[in-house]
């Protein structure tokens, strides 16, 4: 078994990082700059997008933030990351609600892009205060966005969470805070946010 992640520390690639600690994998890690190497061969022909990042596990390609996330809770079921039975429904709807109308809503709002009222039909978030609202809504329901048991999916949301807290994407909120503080203190975030800060120096080099 090989598994390759290919990232940058100050990217969503930390996303990934804490899941791949989160799953106990063996993993190597290859850093790619922004201005160079992730623009280049060979990892263009790994991902055309020039994106971190990205999984490749015995060969096989994984991108996408949402999809590493789910791809590894199934690769490693020992880690039981995957959802229950009963959690499948609020599991797959709030991971793609994160890589959807968050993702979308957050990005519009930080390039001061605010759909008029006949626009909000047109885009998935509809504006950005539903969205806020419907996301606290689903993070104050359980401990963990698909219930009582952490999942791949609150690594993806919770990331979403946590970085709206620290950089203001997100309106503070007690349940955003509280649902961070749960996630922050998880072991795995902890040794994956630390392997990545101690790269932080070397990308900045």
């Amino acid at each position: 078994m090989t598994l390759t992640l290919y990232t940058n520390p100050m990217s969503r690639g930390r996303i990934a990082r804490w899941m791949l600690e989160e799953v106990g994998a063996e993993y190597e890690t290859i850093v790619l700059d922004y201005a160079s190497t992730m623009k280049a061969e060979p990892f263009v022909s790994i991902n055309p997008m020039g994106k971190v990042p990205t999984i490749v596990h015995d060969g096989q390609t994984v991108t996408e933030c949402a999809a590493i996330c789910a791809y590894l809770a199934e690769a490693f079921p020992h880690a039981d990351l995957a959802p229950h039975p009963d959690e499948r429904a609020a599991y797959y709807r709030w991971l793609f609600y994160a890589a959807g109308p968050v993702e979308a809503a957050t990005a519009n709002r930080a390039l001061s892009v605010v759909p008029t009222e006949s626009q909000e039909r047109m885009v998935g978030y509809g504006n950005f205060d539903t969205m806020v609202a419907v996301l606290e809504q689903a993070v104050g329901a359980h401990d963990y966005i698909a219930g009582d048991n952490f999942t791949a999916a609150d690594v993806y949301v919770g990331s979403q969470v946590i970085w709206g807290q620290q950089f203001d994407w997100l309106p503070k909120r007690d349940v955003f805070a509280a649902y961070a503080e749960r996630l922050t203190k998880r072991p795995a975030y902890i040794r994956a946010a630390a392997l990545d800060d101690a790269l932080i120096p070397v990308v900045k080099a």
